[in-house]
């Protein structure tokens, strides 16, 4: 099968006033999603809204590397926005709005059936950072501890760590679910507490607004 996920994500999220909800959902499902899906090297694409935390509206595009965020294709659909972008865009009737570039640290690489999934009907997603002198260690128990402890939990399908390339805070999770209380249930809360280097690593990492934030999929192409 086609891989649907690379190394390299593209995510924006926003809040939308009710006055321009109907008609920013519409452009997006209608138009804009599609658009930046048909360029090369964007492998697949959701959108989503958030049931915690946020911002409310979230779109995912998924990339063969993060360097396809700045190919001449993509540069030019930026450069060159429809009419309907034009009043639509998150830039333009959204607050709160967020744009990640990321690169994936975790897993290295992903496996042929992971890479050819789409992505989960839920998201819990992470945006974090952490002091420069923590850097390391926060890494390893991230990697090694905290996401293999979550992916144990049923109903949490796999967990991935980025480094932003373009945006802040420095690092970012997701974790796909297969729906929006696995991240509520028992299990999660145990695993969330199961290490005891969990306390101390989670004391020096600072969250941006928001996050984490859980989000079911409204529309995938």
């Amino acid at each position: 099968m086609a891989n649907r996920k690379g190394s390299g994500i593209f995510m924006i999220a926003t809040d939308v006033s009710g006055d321009n909800e109907d008609e920013f959902n519409r452009w997006y499902n209608e138009e804009h999603l599609a658009e930046v899906t048909a360029l090369p090297g964007i492998l697949n694409s959701s959108r989503y809204e958030a049931v915690s935390g946020g911002p409310k509206y979230l779109a995912v595009y998924e990339m063969e590397t993060p360097e396809v965020w700045n190919s001449p294709e993509f540069v030019k659909l930026r450069d060159n926005p429809t009419e309907w972008t034009k009043r639509m865009s998150p830039f333009v009737v959204g607050h709160n709005t967020v744009r990640y570039i990321y690169r994936m640290i975790h897993p290295a690489k992903l496996p042929g059936d992971a890479a050819s999934d789409n992505l989960a009907p839920a998201l819990q997603i992470g945006r974090m950072s952490v002091p420069a002198e923590h850097d390391a260690g926060f890494n390893d128990w991230y990697n090694n501890i905290y996401i293999p402890g979550y992916e144990a939990v049923p109903g949490c399908i796999r967990g991935r760590r980025f480094v932003s390339v373009e945006g802040d805070p420095k690092y970012g999770t997701i974790y796909e679910l297969e729906d929006t209380e696995v991240s509520k249930t028992d299990a999660w809360l145990k695993a969330r507490e199961s290490n005891p280097r969990s306390a101390e690593m989670r004391a020096v990492m600072t969250h941006a607004d928001g996050s984490p934030a859980v989000y079911k999929k409204i529309f995938q192409l």
